[in-house]
């Protein structure tokens, strides 16, 4: 196998089940079971996955590979994470305001003037929503919401998003003018 042009991580392989060579996986398809139906997985070494079973238990799939046979073969593709190439993945499924973090990732964030405020490098969600990670050059990373406030729109074709700078947090609301500590707001006794 050839090196993946555009990878998209599809599961992380975890512990073995049972004897057979089957292996936990979390899988980072909408629906965990489609895992297989996306052709191979591969992993960034090279080496291709074909699933011949696949199954739900709990908060993981129960995965069986061709060529993973026993215990020890499983055991051995612990931590393992499994890819498949862009290329492979539906566009017709997505709704006109979803996108896969891999086409995001290389957008040049510019406002409605044409300034541009750096290129994704990340997708994150850490639990309370997307972040998106933004590099210009000589610049360090910053984390913006992926929310329809601070991202405007997004041109796939063009490469570039439009951004709320202000919503995005990259720049400070010139209306907010910061409190002297000796406001009349400050003074404890309310006089």
């Amino acid at each position: 196998m050839s090196k993946l042009k555009n990878p998209v991580l599809m599961a992380t392989i975890g512990g073995a089940q049972g004897l057979r060579g089957e292996v936990r996986a979390k899988s980072y398809s909408e629906d965990p079971v489609a895992l297989g139906e996306y052709g191979h997985l591969h992993s960034l070494d090279g080496r291709s996955f074909e699933v011949l079973e696949i199954r739900e238990a709990k908060t993981v799939v129960v995965v069986r590979f061709r060529g993973v046979n026993d215990r020890n073969a499983a055991e051995a593709l612990n931590g393992l994470d499994l890819y498949v190439e862009r290329e492979n993945l539906p566009d017709d499924d997505l709704d006109e305001d979803e996108f896969f973090y891999a086409d995001l990732e290389g957008l040049e964030a510019v406002d409605g003037e044409g300034k541009s405020y750096g290129t994704v490098t990340g997708v994150f969600d850490f639990g309370a929503g997307d972040l998106l990670e933004l590099k210009g050059p000589g610049k360090r990373p910053v984390l913006i919401p992926f929310t329809e406030w601070s991202v405007l729109e997004i041109d796939l074709e063009a490469g570039t998003m439009l951004v709320d700078p202000l919503a995005a947090g990259l720049i400070d609301d010139p209306n907010d003018k910061p409190e002297s500590p000796f406001s009349a707001k400050s003074d404890p006794k309310g006089k």
